[in-house]
Order: C-alpha cells, then sequence, then structure tokens
C-alpha cells in the first residue's frame, strides 16, 4: 500500500493543489491528512472541497477545532487568532460537518495518524524533541505513525537493536523497516517552518517499508494575494516566502 500524507494545509490551496498533482505522478492508493485543514490561509472552503472529492481520510488539528468553536483560543497568537475568527464567518455547515467528523487519531492497516501527539491527543501538544516524542512511542499500536503540528519534517524512532533509547533524524528517506517505531512529523503543504517555502508531504511504501518526505514547488504569490484580499494580517502572507 502506498499512502499519501499531508501535513497542516493551512487553507492554502496553491500548495494543496501542488502537493496532489505531485501525488497523482507518484502514484498512490490512499490520501491521508494530519490535520489543521484550515486556519492561517484565505482559502478553507476550496481546500476541504478538493480533500472531500479526493476522499482524503483526515484527524482534526487544533486549528480545525478552534474554527469549530471546540478550542479555546486564548492560547493562540494574534495572527492565529485572526484567522481562525475569518475562518468560522467564512465555514459553511457542510464543511462544518466534514471537520467536525474528523476523529482526533486513527488506525489504518499499516501506520497510525494524529495531529500533535498519539499520548493524549487533545491536548494538541508539540513533539520537538525525543523527550517530547516517548509518551507517543510508548503507546504506538503500529510501527509507524504520521503526526504533524510543528511545521518541521523530523522522524523520532526507536531501533530495533536499542528499543529503550529514542533517536531523531532529519533525513528525508526513512527506512522503516529498520525502526522499531517511527514517529513521523510529516512537515506541512501549507506554512512550512524549516526556513525551505516549498510545500511539504510524504509518502508511504508499506510494503518495501520506507517513507519519504517530499518538497514541491508551489505559486505562493497567488497564495499571498489571496491572503491580501481577504484582509487577513499581512504576516500570513510574508512567512510563506520564507518558510518560517
Amino acid at each position: 500500500m502506498r499512502y499519501g500524507v499531508l501535513g497542516d494545509i493551512h487553507s492554502n490551496l496553491s500548495a494543496l493543489e501542488s502537493v496532489l498533482a505531485a501525488l497523482d505522478r507518484e502514484g498512490v492508493d490512499t490520501l491521508l491528512s494530519v490535520g489543521d485543514v484550515v486556519g492561517y490561509g484565505a482559502a478553507p472552503s476550496e481546500c476541504i472541497a478538493l480533500l472531500r472529492e479526493r476522499k482524503v481520510r483526515a484527524v482534526m488539528g487544533n486549528h480545525d477545532a478552534a474554527c469549530l468553536q471546540l478550542l479555546d483560543t486564548r492560547y493562540f497568537n494574534n495572527y492565529a487568532r485572526a484567522a481562525v475568527e475569518w475562518t468560522r464567518a467564512h465555514l459553511g455547515e457542510e464543511e462544518r460537518r466534514w471537520l467536525s467528523a474528523a476523529p482526533l487519531v486513527t488506525h489504518f492497516e499499516h501506520c497510525s495518524l494524529s495531529h500533535g501527539t498519539l499520548f493524549r491527543p487533545e491536548l494538541f501538544d508539540y513533539i520537538q524533541n525525543p523527550t517530547d516524542a516517548d509518551p507517543s512511542l510508548d503507546v504506538m499500536p503500529l510501527p509507524v505513525c504520521f503526526v504533524g503540528h510543528t511545521h518541521v519534517p523530523v522522524t523520532l524512532l526507536r531501533l530495533h537493536d536499542d528499543p529503550t533509547r529514542t533517536a531523531y533524524t532529519v533525513d528525508s528517506e526513512i527506512d522503516v523497516e529498520e525502526t522499531a517505531r517511527a514517529l513521523v512529523n510529516v512537515g506541512s503543504v501549507g506554512q512550512p517552518r524549516d526556513e525551505d517555502p516549498r510545500a511539504a508531504y510524504a509518502i508511504y511504501d508499506s510494503e518495501v517499508g520506507r517513507v519519504w518526505i517530499k518538497r514541491v514547488e508551489y505559486d505562493i504569490q497567488t497564495e499571498a494575494r489571496r491572503i491580501h484580499a481577504a484582509g487577513l494580517p499581512a504576516m500570513l502572507a510574508d512567512r510563506l516566502f520564507l518558510g518560517v
């Protein structure tokens, strides 16, 4: 089975279209999303429509929950809060229903899916180092779990020959056959924050036991103009050019 995994789309239609086109060229059987479909960007309805059309299996991210008024935004920064408020005003009832149907965690035949952590996913905690990853690695029911939330691609893992030590790698190709457990952050489609402005996504081939983190160029100018035209904070457009 070949899975295409989308991280943190954040209403960035141009990035999503470019990633889906790349995945079509690569050839995948199933499309997954680690959540935060909406927030920050100015095309929430269009992104949801594309995911519904492509039958993408998604979990709920913290921005999705906030836009559904299921999560308090007091800890969001001012830019994120403004985007949540704007998105709430622009989502239709069908789009809300689709977002609200997403679980916090889901398990497939070969992998699991969550937004921030597999352990207590409702807290939307960040995994930024091996210590953060340990509680989720401890409860993984399958050898591979995909997450997002930090917008930075990295894999936290435990190897068969040293299953008590948590290591990490930023390699773009991960041999999960060599790992006892691999927690893979796939980066972000629509809001990369690793100083690479290209959209990030992952492919997981369960038959060969490998995950690839891939990047693709997209039309940032168009997306920036869309954000400006919507009246969203200019910083949300400016950061796209820098990947921060």
